[in-house]
């Protein structure tokens, strides 16, 4: 069987007609959850970019793999579903973006050249490259944000694109009536179409190198598909720009009541620039339409892959997994992006069809499990036919789930989130190692810990699903809070640095020593068998002379 794990950027997990989306069909999606199991329960390990996509990719907890923030380098050693599943036999394939940034200094240190096999896995999150763009081709007056060579940009020139930027120029921004540039950084070129024919786009050329991938493939293979969009620049090309307006705009999910005596962390974030952005309504009825219909671009090329798998017979023999990386606040909450653990930020769409017979009984089913994004690594390994290294996966197979059954499962889920490198820290005064915001949740009560000396946030969602009434800033909650505080010790204690011996490494250590004559604190030797000690029986052997 193989594997395509399609990832989008900043997708939000009711941002779809079969997560019950009032005005946004996605017949592609729908396909594949009638087939498969949707999870409604799924949370990323972190609500930013770089450190979810780690914890994806590991199996691992952010502070367990470390790189907690953008551009934070997964260290050299960190093992991934790619050692994984060709250690089971499977090739594991890159197309699109990672956020990894390789541990040069680590690489260096240990004389890894990035330009053989093994150095550039650890270069590439462990994967091996078909294309690797991770779509921000951004320029300003230091450079570009994306140091590498852009082959989308290479593409575009190809094609006849004049700009030195095509990225930016064409593909991220749209002609204003004065014959300028309308670049998708101003959120008042939203409704504008991009200025660039609809198959050159990202979403369309980075579908077409997924078709040649699996042209290609031989068998067994995991494909790791990754689309920037719909992350920002909200600007999409025809005929997708205004197939939505203001009408399908719904009301912001805010309350003055979150204003009110705010957590310190969450009013920063609310008075942040983003977040004043998005508390305009100009602002949001002019993003979110475009928002759409970058989904449901994605809809319809999401489509041309399962048309392909159709036509060559590969859909009975390919598990789909469709996911993001986190949401988007839209204005929710008073915020845009993402960052805090409010359901739009850290909750994902999570849709996994697999052929096998062994999963008939859960077709179109969901599953409101507690699910973590680092449960994918555990259930790729299993797909494969590996046995997950609990000491190393921190994350569970979610097999069971798809065969139907209903394992003993996890009572909690965490994210953690990591503000160390941001303004916010500075203007709060906060050391970096207090930047760390933890979440717990039980699948009613989420509470937020911030270190630093903060006081929690805490949100029954059966009562408050908005998440509106922060109920840690009154008295009452004391044992909800315990509890939570609780399970977060437990999970602050479980064991996840010894990656290098297993359970069964140790048990099977056990007793070996005295078999090679390793036997101390006896006072006769009687306390062992006595073949362990037959060595040391016997004449003593004569002292050699002076």
């Amino acid at each position: 069987m193989n594997i395509l794990f399609i990832m989008y950027d900043q997708l939000r997990f009711d941002y779809l007609s079969c997560a019950g989306h009032p005005h946004l069909h996605t017949p592609n999606f729908d396909r594949v959850a009638a087939q498969g199991v949707r999870f409604t329960n799924a949370y990323v390990q972190s609500p930013i970019c770089g450190s979810s996509r780690m914890s994806y990719y590991t199996g691992r907890y952010p502070s367990s793999h470390g790189a907690q923030w953008n551009n934070y380098p997964l260290r050299v050693g960190e093992q991934t579903m790619g050692d994984h599943l060709r250690k089971a036999g499977m090739d594991c394939w890159l197309i699109g973006k990672t956020h990894m940034h390789a541990d040069k200094e680590g690489m260096e240190r240990l004389g890894l050249d990035p330009d053989s096999v093994i150095g550039a896995r650890q270069a590439e999150c462990g994967f091996d490259v078909w294309i690797r763009d991770d779509g921000l081709w951004a320029q300003g007056p230091a450079g570009f944000y994306d140091e590498k060579r852009s082959p989308y940009n290479v593409y575009l020139k190809t094609k006849g694109y004049p700009a030195e930027n095509p990225w930016a120029d064409h593909a991220n921004a749209g002609v204003k009536p004065v014959n300028r540039i309308a670049s998708g950084w101003m959120f008042e070129n939203a409704d504008r179409p991009a200025n660039i024919h609809e198959e050159d786009s990202e979403t369309a050329w980075l579908t077409t190198k997924t078709i040649e991938f699996m042209q290609q493939a031989k068998d067994p293979w995991c494909a790791h598909v990754s689309y920037i969009k719909p992350h920002w620049p909200y600007i999409v090309p025809a005929p997708y720009h205004n197939m939505y307006g203001p009408e399908h705009v719904p009301p912001a999910l805010r309350d003055n009541r979150e204003r009110d005596n705010a957590h310190p962390v969450f009013d920063g974030y609310m008075n942040n620039k983003v977040g004043q952005a998005f508390q305009r309504d100009d602002t949001r009825q002019k993003v979110i339409p475009a928002y759409m219909g970058l989904i449901k671009q994605c809809d319809d090329h999401l489509g041309r892959i399962l048309d392909h798998l159709e036509e060559t017979g590969a859909m009975k023999d390919t598990m789909i997994v469709l996911t993001s990386d986190h949401g988007d606040y839209l204005g929710d909450h008073w915020m845009g992006e993402k960052s805090l653990f409010h359901d739009q930020s850290a909750k994902v769409p999570m849709i996994i069809y697999d052929p096998r017979d062994r999963a008939n009984s859960t077709r179109g089913k969901t599953c409101d499990a507690l699910v973590e994004s680092l449960d994918i690594t555990a259930t790729f390994i299993e797909a494969a036919g590996g046995e997950v290294p609990g000491h190393i996966v921190e994350g569970r197979s979610l097999q069971p789930w798809l065969d139907g059954d209903s394992p003993a499962w996890r009572e909690f889920l965490i994210s953690e989130f990591d503000y160390s490198a941001t303004p916010l820290a500075e203007d709060l005064s906060i050391a970096p190692r207090d930047c760390r915001l933890f979440m717990v949740f039980d699948g009613r009560w989420k509470m937020m810990h911030a270190e630093g000396g903060f006081r929690p946030m805490l949100f029954d969602l059966q009562t408050d699903p908005e998440e509106f009434i922060d109920l840690a800033k009154t008295h009452g909650f004391s044992d909800q809070l315990d509890r939570l505080y609780g399970y977060l010790a437990r999970w602050g204690r479980r064991m996840s640095q010894r990656v290098t011996k297993s359970d069964q490494d140790i048990i099977d250590m056990r007793g070996k020593a005295g078999l090679k004559g390793v036997l101390p604190f006896m006072y006769d030797g009687e306390e062992v068998p006595r073949a362990l000690t037959q060595y040391y029986r016997g004449e003593a052997p004569e002292l050699p002379e002076k």
